[in-house]
């Protein structure tokens, strides 16, 4: 509460110091020329007030929790400060617990309940001194940047280079995120298939992550064939698309080509709504009337369905994604030159002919680019597989039986407390790394594909 507080604080100050550095510089300019506008000046003393704050808070909540933690192990009785660093950080883990979690202190020594005291006050006050802090940094910021407020001030010059140097280290952070990402995958991967053969893994028949812990637990050793969570992820994506491609495309060519506006208008936030729904509702969805629907239509035709089916988790994920398809197709389409309409036209082509001929060709690209990224986005859906196929690794096309996926493993093998020194939890690991090489092959060449479209079209 205290971070969000000063936060506020120090936005309040900014937005002053913009006000108040503006009519400064309307003052300066009503006797002599400026050399960026008042407005300039304005948000140059925001930026400096605002980067100075901010600047504080992000060292306050970095070294203060622990330089915290660090005296509260020195108040600890002498006998505890001689424990080990494992055992210490238990003894802290504890105290802390107690005063964060409202937890009843009953379970203290007298000397932890007087170190939990000395570090609740250390804490309240170093919440305080926050405050006053950065309230007089901000203040003194903005008070040197109202100083350098003259004429000759190039305010515009360091506004853009605060603005420019603000999104080049944007850019930095979302690619050294990737790079860790990608970087932490693959060294889990590589310890995975350090203990299991990547041959095995990308080609066995079976999957059964289950192993011993212990070398004296009775437990199996594990088979970690990816086959049948590759061939269930394919089964449900395939069905998915077969439900969301036609559906949406077809609605995507109605919307752009035969609705009229005010029908248009209505029909396409209704169907985006679909995009906006939870994917666990979904799942409840697929789970509650679209599985049942099906075990029962199965029964009545004497054909055995599976209460989790490939079948109802696929619809109900075409489903899902048929605003993807739509939303983009119909962009595409709508970005087709009317020029081009006109000249199917004038040689005498209907409506239909001219969707047909010219419409549905000319945005071939973008429509392929648009159901590729709906595959990554059926690939990598969770929620709707857990609830409606089921968590079972079976290796069979049949749409009517029970298959997991890789994303629901994942899931499952890294749900509660895990020894990350087995090969089961890496597993997980060496599924992500798989996941995000197809994902990411299937987004570039979907981005490749939009690329050169627009590239024919701007």
């Amino acid at each position: 509460m205290t971070v969000l507080f000063v936060i506020l604080a120090v936005v309040l100050i900014a937005l002053a110091g913009y006000f108040t550095g503006r009519q400064r510089a309307e003052l300066v300019a009503a006797s002599s020329k400026l050399h960026s506008q008042p407005g300039y000046h304005g948000a140059f003393i925001a930026l400096w007030t605002a980067i100075a704050g901010f600047a504080l808070i992000l060292f306050w909540v970095i070294f203060e929790p622990w330089l915290a933690r660090m005296l509260l192990v020195s108040w600890l009785p002498t006998g505890q400060q001689e424990l080990t660093a494992g055992q210490a950080n238990l003894a802290v883990a504890n105290i802390v617990n107690q005063l964060t979690g409202g937890i009843p202190a009953a379970g203290l020594t007298p000397g932890e309940l007087a170190a939990a005291e000395r570090y609740e006050r250390f804490r309240s006050a170093a919440r305080w001194l926050l405050v006053v802090v950065a309230v007089a940094v901000c203040l003194a910021a903005a008070w040197l940047g109202l100083r350098r407020l003259s004429s000759s001030f190039r305010a515009r010059n360091k506004v853009e280079f605060i603005v420019r140097l603000a999104m080049i280290v944007a850019s930095a952070i979302a690619i050294l995120t990737t790079f860790g990402i990608v970087f932490s995958l693959l060294f889990e991967a590589l310890r995975f298939f350090a203990r299991v053969p990547v041959f095995d893994f990308l080609f066995g028949l079976r999957w059964s992550p289950q192993t011993a812990i212990r070398a004296d637990q009775v437990g199996s050793s594990g088979a970690f064939g990816a086959i049948p969570l590759i061939v269930g992820t394919l089964l449900i994506t395939a069905i998915a698309m077969l439900v969301a491609v036609p559906i949406g495309l077809f609605s995507a060519v109605y919307m752009s080509e035969y609705a009229g506006r005010r029908m248009r208008s209505f029909v396409k936030p209704v169907l985006e709504i679909l995009a906006g729904i939870p994917t666990v509702v979904y799942g409840f969805f697929a789970a509650l009337v679209m599985a049942p629907t099906f075990r029962s239509l199965g029964e009545s035709m004497g054909i055995p369905v599976s209460s989790e089916s490939a079948l109802a988790a696929g619809v109900v994920m075409g489903i899902m994604i048929i605003p993807f398809i739509s939303s983009l197709s119909d962009d595409v389409m709508n970005a087709v030159p009317q020029t081009l309409r006109d000249g199917a036209y004038a040689l005498g082509a209907n409506r239909s002919e001219t969707v047909k001929q010219v419409i549905l060709p000319a945005a071939l690209p973008g429509i392929v680019g648009a159901v590729l990224l709906a595959v990554s986005r059926a690939i990598g859906e969770t929620m709707i597989v857990v609830m409606a196929a089921g968590l079972a690794a079976n290796l069979t096309a049949n749409p009517l039986e029970a298959v997991t996926t890789v994303t629901v493993q994942i899931a499952t093998l890294l749900v509660g407390d895990q020894e990350f020194e087995s090969a089961k939890t890496l597993s997980a690991f060496a599924l992500g790394l798989l996941l995000f090489a197809v994902t990411l092959a299937l987004n570039f060449f979907a981005l490749r594909i939009v690329q050169k479209y627009r590239e024919k079209y701007d």
